[in-house]
């Protein structure tokens, strides 16, 4: 079951403002896709999403300002943590799927090849790139709307690159070349720290693959890559971790494992590293240090060839067995256009995908959460097309990476060899 909630009653200036009750709320079976029926006139919606305490604290806010504009429409949160998808999975196989989902775009398309997903055909995306629209669109039709966006960046350290008397690289211009270069000089120079940690995400290996001109899944659901691509990326950071810019391979495979606060780059010990960009504010305040956000490198050295996409944070998909589709979608545009929702989230799920929200909500930001949402902005003229919906399979991909980086860093498989025992696993798990 998804953690039980209680919904308190507002205080201070919004609670005068919306007169709202206390609810006690809860993601329990209640069938009928999630939706319950009051009078004749009312109705209640069940939206289930993950996240941390301060995530579902915000959310409430936001369902409070839905439904002080929308008398009659109850909205009860349902929060599900680590085993959010577990539990989303046992209710849709139920015929109990939640009115409204905060989804991810890794399993997009297996609930929508599924029939589980409502087509959102009635939600005004006017004001999101068409590209990000396309983030939540699979051949049959948009099946998710965008929250927030993120790209996936290299987090640098400035006081590591101070203490080992390194120059911040120029990263319009940097290569491959530079990188390894730069990666070494740090280690070399830090008394207790490393140039840089394996990048611990499928988006850097995504990241590579599009620069050149490759992609991780295609949009009919088949691997995009081949196995030079992937023999030429364990390589590349195999050599960097026997040159000395990266750990060893048992600090390296650890570091994999682990979140933001506890890894590498938030305990101060890696001068650069890979996460997502919403990720920076986290890493700073655990770091402790004023944290920048870098494009990554390329093999040309152009800005417009690093390879890197705006990515859909997370989405809001409905599920087809609904019974009240039209205020579902009402829900959805109110979550993801309304200023008064957006300035309420700010960054928690992304920087607004919506435009107008976007700008919006750029004018309350400071520290991390500022410098994030500069970089955002800065990068957008250099993106390229957004990748295909991943296929179904593909969230067993980031796991499967890892397993043969590891194999490659403990000298267990040579890089051609994981490249292509990982491509044949990979292909097996694609459906």
């Amino acid at each position: 079951m998804f953690t039980p909630i209680t919904r308190p009653a507002p205080r201070g200036p919004r609670a005068a403002a919306l007169g709202l009750a206390a609810a006690v709320v809860g993601l329990t079976a209640c069938g009928d896709g999630g939706a319950t029926q009051g009078s004749d006139d009312d109705v209640t919606l069940e939206f289930a999403f993950w996240g941390s305490d301060y995530r579902l604290q915000l959310t409430e806010e936001i369902i409070e300002t839905f439904e002080a504009a929308h008398p009659g429409i109850t909205v009860e949160a349902a929060y599900g943590d680590s085993g959010y998808w577990d539990q989303m999975a046992t209710r849709t196989a139920a015929g109990d799927m939640p009115d409204i989902v905060q989804m991810d775009d890794k399993y997009l398309r297996e609930y929508a090849d599924r029939d589980a997903l409502m087509e959102l055909s009635a939600v005004d995306v006017d004001g999101l790139d068409p590209d990000i629209v396309d983030n939540g669109r699979t051949e049959d039709g948009l099946y998710g709307v965008t929250i927030g966006i993120n790209s996936f960046a290299l987090v640098a350290n400035p006081d590591l690159f101070d203490e080992a008397g390194v120059d911040m690289p120029d990263d319009s211009s940097w290569t491959w070349d530079d990188y390894r270069d730069i990666t070494v000089e740090l280690s070399e120079n830090l008394d207790d720290g490393w140039g840089a940690v394996s990048l611990n995400q499928p988006g850097a290996f995504q990241v590579w693959l599009r620069q050149h001109g490759a992609n991780l899944t295609t949009e009919d659901g088949e691997l995009g890559f081949d196995e030079e691509l992937a023999t030429d990326y364990f390589q590349y950071f195999r050599d960097l971790m026997d040159d000395g810019g990266m750990p060893p391979a048992d600090a390296l495979s650890e570091d994999m494992e682990l979140g933001p606060e506890q890894s590498q780059a938030g305990l101060g010990h890696a001068a650069l590293s890979g996460w997502w960009t919403n990720e920076l504010p986290t890493l700073a305040n655990a770091s402790g240090a004023e944290m920048e956000l870098l494009r990554f490198p390329s093999e040309t050295g152009q800005a417009e060839d690093h390879g890197m996409w705006f990515k859909s944070s997370m989405l809001l998909s409905a599920s087809s067995d609904t019974e009240h589709p039209e205020e579902v979608q009402a829900f959805i545009e109110h979550f993801i256009s309304s200023e008064d929702a957006g300035l309420i989230s700010l960054t928690d799920r992304g920087l607004p995908a919506d435009e107008n929200v976007r700008a919006a909500v750029l004018d309350e930001l400071e520290g991390a959460d500022a410098r994030s949402a500069e970089f955002v902005q800065d990068i957008e003229p250099e993106l390229g097309e957004p990748e295909p919906v991943p296929a179904i399979g593909f969230s067993t991909m980031r796991e499967t990476l890892f397993r043969y980086e590891s194999e490659v860093y403990f000298d267990r498989l040579t890089p051609q060899e994981a490249a292509a025992e990982m491509m044949a696993e990979m292909e097996s798990s694609l459906q």
